[in-house]
């Protein structure tokens, strides 16, 4: 009886189905349609409350800024992903990118902030605690009204938050451009070189210098020195090499300005953050002197911060405070001066450690834009196996990065060295493609010169110690014309200007 029952039942209602199906069907699609929306109603409302109660989650502003890579799931869910996380280089995403003028029409308040950071706190008695601990500025955070109510005494900015946020013109200077302590754990810490590098170009492009203070050695012990070197150009001749052994002694640098004193020469920074570049020395061969005088003041908003890149025996940095930049002063050879008064110049500041190391670098105007690229490499061999950087600027700062695959080279220019007759570029070029935004760069060298690295002091990074031992020994020095074209957020590119390239070969 029971049986039969429920088969009636199920005759009964295919019968319903098929007498109207036009019905049935849309019955069915609106108890789906229901079934579906409730779901996702809850599912939002479970996930609005796990977050609320996740006190890593920031608040107060439209986005938050994270790492490229973070996982927001492992973020929300309090995961040792969302334990440790910061923003690599955050004042220069602060300064270049978010408060950068060519966003004050979308963006209004900045604030960086620090939510439940892991500390571990050691007392007096020795005990130690693990603690959270949370960062912010107060005077953003209030100006996006967000800032906790204070119950007793004052929460304000400090001294060092008003550095982080709007630091003077020298400040920045030497935050960027400070010396660095070696690694601890570097296992030849004799191949440690630091240095201060300026060059200057002559209005008529006929003549230019290369300056360079070079810290070199185990600066940890006591087999370090100091070196100065520069080196004089002019278009079609020999160039001129300049040079003076410091001992450590009579040198002065620090880790916390970019400040440095070799014996009578020197690089300070002064109040309005123009550097003061002094020195005396003496040329290799003839011991003709030299006396070297020039204020290199840098455009605003036109630096690369710096970045150090450490992997096993291999440490590099480099930061770049005068990116686009002009000179005013005079490189006197005895009684011979060639005067500068607002020349184009550059300056860029190295660290690491450098035994088989090379490179691919350039700095270049082209019209109102000021173009870095470059690549360093620990191995000689494998120079070609990660790509460029190309980092763009103009008047307001930070442009747009590209990231070429390879530089192609032209190698139809010779230069004379002690070995004979050397293939270096006569022509460049670099290109990439980043979604909607494209660049092309292409070079014209006029000038180049190849330097054996395989001497001590090779400029441009050696140190007291060993030599570099390349496999590509000759470092090559380039001086040319760059023409810019490409398309960044849909505005063109374009423009010429002149520039400074190196390569091995």
């Amino acid at each position: 009886m029971a049986a039969s029952r429920a088969s009636l039942a199920w005759q009964l209602a295919w019968r319903n189905a098929t007498w109207k199906p036009w019905r049935t069907l849309l019955l069915c699609a609106g108890f789906g349609v229901g079934v579906g929306v409730m779901i996702v109603l809850l599912a939002v409302g479970e996930a609005m409350v796990r977050q609320a109660s996740q006190e890593r989650l920031v608040g107060g502003g439209d986005v938050t800024v994270l790492p490229d890579g973070i996982d927001l799931e492992v973020l929300t869910t309090g995961g040792l992903g969302g334990l440790f996380f910061s923003v690599p280089n955050a004042r220069f995403v602060y300064r270049q990118v978010l408060t950068s003028p060519r966003a004050h029409d979308i963006i209004g308040v900045v604030a960086p902030q620090l939510e439940s950071k892991l500390l571990y706190v050691t007392m007096r008695d020795g005990v130690e605690h693990a603690v959270r601990a949370s960062g912010e500025i107060p005077s953003v955070t209030a100006q996006l009204g967000v800032l906790p109510r204070i119950t007793s005494g004052e929460w304000a900015d400090d001294d060092g938050d008003r550095r982080w946020v709007n630091p003077t013109a020298a400040e920045l200077r030497h935050d960027i451009d400070h010396f660095h302590a070696p690694p601890r754990d570097m296992p030849s810490p004799e191949n440690w070189g630091e240095w201060h590098y300026f060059n200057i170009l002559s209005p008529d492009a006929s003549k230019w210098a290369f300056v360079s203070f070079i810290v070199g050695g185990d600066v940890a012990g006591s087999a370090w020195a100091g070196q100065l070197l520069v080196t004089l150009h002019e278009r079609g001749k020999a160039p001129r090499r300049f040079s003076a052994r410091v001992a450590r002694d009579r040198v002065r640098f620090s880790v916390f300005d970019a400040d440095v004193v070799m014996g009578e020469s020197s690089v300070r920074v002064r109040d309005d953050g123009r550097y003061a570049v002094r020195a005396a020395l003496r040329e290799e061969g003839s011991g003709a002197p030299l006396q070297v005088d020039f204020d290199l003041t840098p455009a605003p908003r036109v630096d690369f911060p710096g970045a150090t890149i450490a992997s096993g025996d291999f440490t590099s940095g480099y930061a770049v405070p005068g990116l686009r930049a002009t000179a005013s002063g005079s490189f006197c050879v005895r009684d011979v001066c060639d005067r500068y008064d607002k020349a184009q110049a550059y300056h860029d500041h190295n660290w690491g450690g450098w035994r088989g190391v090379t490179w691919e670098w350039g700095a270049t105007r082209a019209g109102a834009y000021t173009l870095l690229y470059g690549r360093v490499a620990p191995e000689d061999s494998s120079s070609g196996s990660a790509p460029l950087f190309v980092y763009v600027t103009d008047s307001l700062g930070f442009l747009g990065l590209f990231r070429p695959s390879q530089m192609r080279y032209d190698d139809t220019r010779t230069v004379r060295t002690t070995e004979g007759a050397l293939k270096v570029p006569a022509h460049a070029e670099l290109f990439d493609a980043r979604g909607g935004d494209t660049l092309r760069l292409t070079f014209t060298i006029d000038d180049a010169v190849a330097t054996d690295t395989r001497l001590a002091y090779a400029e441009r990074g050696e140190s007291a110690g060993e030599t570099r031992a390349l496999r590509r020994p000759w470092f090559v020095q380039m001086a040319g014309e760059a023409q810019l074209s490409g398309r960044v957020r849909g505005v063109p590119l374009s423009g010429r200007g002149r520039g400074f390239f190196e390569t091995y070969r």
